[in-house]
């Protein structure tokens, strides 16, 4: 299969006249890349490549007669198309970008499914002026269907932005409850190692009350068996000590008896008692002369007196201790002040 024609012109043409053509070779644009004209009526041809739609220098194109039931959907790329014959082939739609061949001029869609609103704008076609009008108001029924699709398209765009928008509202409220419950979580988990801690250092505290109550104990309990220890110590030093105060009152009563006797009876004449006499008088007598504080004048004067009434109160007791001895007292001489 060869082209009928064909040239290298700038205005090149080419025409298919086989009719055994299935599928267009991809190879077009490779061989005949400034073809302008393309006559493939009558090839049974069933869709075309989209390499198909890389000939931007077509400028008329007749596909009639084939079989065809949709366009590329890169038509719109053929902007220098000017005449497009679609003439009885099996197409029901044309695609969106079929708006873009501003450059059409004449376009025959007769015989062809159409669905019915493509089908009014496209109308009769049956001569060149009506193929002229069909060109003008299929473009513009195709910018209304693209300015539809545009809107759809931007309304989906819309409405998934506000799709991805909404995901990303939950997600940044998930994330925010997650941060929340991480939070939560994490406050609660220091409140309970505060309450840990607290009970723990409440633990030490009563431990240590009770070890520091078994040392009060045991110090109470030591200190009552040292007591004891040394109350059983000094009781034997306490007995000795009360057997000397004893002895010493014995002795003391003793020497008061016998100075009293002395003092009081007829043996003061005797020469035992003549020395015991004398040290008490000089006593007495050296007592009196001493240049002492009143008080302890005063003192001293007042045992003197309380001394001389003892010594009185024994004058009358002693003719009753001396009696059953036969010893007779004498009268009692008083002492010079």
């Amino acid at each position: 299969m060869s082209p009928s024609s064909y040239s290298s012109s700038h205005k090149a043409q080419l025409v298919w006249n086989s009719h055994v053509v299935i599928h267009l070779c991809v190879c077009f644009q490779a061989a005949f890349p400034k073809v302008t004209v393309l006559d493939l009526s009558c090839n049974n041809i069933t869709s075309l490549p989209m390499e198909f739609c890389s000939l931007s220098h077509l400028v008329k194109v007749d596909l009639s007669k084939n079989l065809m039931t949709v366009l590329p959907d890169d038509l719109g790329r053929l902007g220098n198309l000017q005449h497009l014959d679609l003439y009885n082939n099996k197409l029901t739609i044309l695609p969106v970008s079929f708006s873009q061949l501003k450059n059409l001029k004449w376009l025959d869609l007769k015989d062809n499914p159409l669905e019915i609103n493509l089908a009014k704008a496209a109308g009769d076609c049956l001569d060149e002026k009506q193929c002229k009008q069909c060109a003008a108001r299929v473009l513009q029924h195709m910018r209304i269907l693209q300015d539809e699709v545009d809107k759809e398209r931007e309304w989906r765009l819309l409405k998934d932005k506000e799709l991805e928008k909404k995901k990303e509202t939950k997600q940044r409220e998930r994330e925010a409850k997650e941060k929340e419950v991480r939070k939560r979580d994490k406050a609660e988990e220091k409140e309970r190692k505060r309450k840990e801690y607290k009970a723990h250092m409440a633990a030490l505290a009563i431990q240590e009350q009770k070890n520091k109550r078994k040392e009060e104990k045991k110090k109470r309990n030591g200190q009552i068996a040292a007591d004891k220890k040394a109350a059983a110590e000094s009781a034997p030093k306490a007995q000795r000590r009360s057997l000397i105060g004893l002895l010493f009152k014995l002795l003391l009563l003793g020497l008061a008896g016998v100075v009293g006797v002395c003092q009081l009876t007829g043996l003061k004449e005797e020469a035992v008692c003549v020395p015991i006499n004398v040290a008490v008088d000089d006593c007495l007598s050296w007592v009196r002369e001493q240049e002492v504080d009143v008080r302890v004048r005063e003192l001293v004067e007042e045992v003197d007196i309380r001394a001389r009434e003892l010594l009185q109160k024994l004058s009358s007791l002693v003719p009753q201790l001396l009696g059953p001895l036969g010893v007779v007292p004498t009268a009692m001489e008083p002492v010079e002040n």
